[in-house]
Parts: structure tokens; sequence; C-alpha cells
């Protein structure tokens, strides 16, 4: 059995927080899936509000604290990562913008994602599609076709149809869940930076002389 990192970043703000089980229920079915390919997930939980403050500071200052710098290591070296935020004023939270706008650019080219949303009403569902996943696109990050908004309606009708089968959101989660990992299972695991690597190799030094 081969292994990934799947980093679950989550921007809720509360405690308890709707956008915090919307990520934890994708990453178990996520988990799950991976498994039935043959590939155990080791799961790197983020939970955004931890770092509010130092975030800021980073903004501001250029740094990251030490708290901050490990998340960072946390999501830019998994191998896939679901990222759910709440959506204020028909978008992303700010809490959440500000954290991958501390990302290197290139960070998370290529990596597999899931995106995922929380809020009052089914009218902001397509923040998804407008909001998120051009923000994704921009940093080249690979998003699964299905991203997977929860309403407020949505935590209480999965009842299913009565036969077994799921519905609703649920079934949301698992076709999302199911995409990122075929994404993360067909791809091999991401080998770690080398930080003392050089960036010219001494055959490329030695052909350029």
């Amino acid at each position: 059995m081969s292994r990934r990192t799947l980093a679950v970043v989550s921007a809720g703000l509360r405690q308890p927080s709707s956008t915090r089980l919307l990520a934890d229920r994708l990453a178990e079915v996520t988990v799950r899936d991976l498994a039935g390919r043959e590939v155990e997930a080791e799961i790197r939980v983020v939970e955004l509000r931890e770092h509010a403050h130092d975030l800021t500071n980073h903004l501001l200052a250029g740094f990251p604290s030490p708290a901050l710098s490990n998340a960072i290591d946390d999501v830019t070296t998994a191998d896939g990562m679901i990222a759910v935020s709440p959506i204020f004023s028909a978008s992303y939270s700010g809490l959440f913008k500000s954290f991958f706008d501390v990302l290197d650019t290139d960070a998370l080219s290529g990596m597999p994602v899931l995106l995922g949303a929380t809020g009052g009403t089914e009218r902001h569902s397509l923040a998804l599609e407008h909001a998120l996943r051009p923000l994704f696109a921009y940093l080249r990050a690979v998003t699964v076709p299905t991203a997977v908004y929860a309403a407020t309606s949505d935590w209480g009708s999965e009842n299913g149809d009565g036969a077994g089968a799921t519905s609703g959101l649920s079934r949301r989660i698992e076709r999302a869940a199911a995409e990122l990992a075929d994404l993360m299972a067909a791809r091999p695991a991401r080998e770690p930076a080398d930080p003392f690597a050089l960036p010219t190799s001494f055959e490329q030094l030695l052909s350029e002389n």
C-alpha cells in the first residue's frame, strides 16, 4: 500500500463550525476512497482561525511565525488538498484569501484540490465557481470537477432514498471525494524539497563553461 498526504484547510470562524464539519466529512470519505485504491492517507488539518493574527503579521512584516510556517509546509508539501471556506458577501472569507495570499505562487502548482463552501442559503452556491475555482486556477492547482456547497438546510435533509442510497449533500460529498481520490492515487507521492539542493546541477554548470 502506498502513502499520500492530504491537507485539509478550514476557514471556519466559530467552534463548532459547519465549515470544519464539511471539511471533516470530505476528508473522511476521501481517506476511505483512497484506501479502496490501496493508498494510505495521512491527514494534516490546518484550522485557519488559529493563525488569524499570524497571517496579519505575516502580511505586514513578510515573515511567518513558526506555527504559521508549519501550517504552510503542511499544505505545500501535501499530495492533495481539501479547501473549505464560509461564504461572505458572495465570495470566500478574508481569512481564507489571506492564507493563500502568503503562499508562493508556484506552491500549489499541479496539486489536486477539492473545493468546498458553506453558507446560510443555496443562493450563494455559485461562489464556488466564480470565486474559489478562479483563485485556484490562478495558483495552477488541479481542481476536481465537483465542488461541494452546504447550506444550512442541507445538514438536516440527508435521509437517503429509503433503500440505502445516499442523497443530497452526502451524494455530492461522495462524488467529489472519489474524484479527488482518483487524482491523488494516479500521481506519484510528492518528494520533499531538499533545502540544500542546487538550483543548477554540476553537469549543467560544466556544460555552460
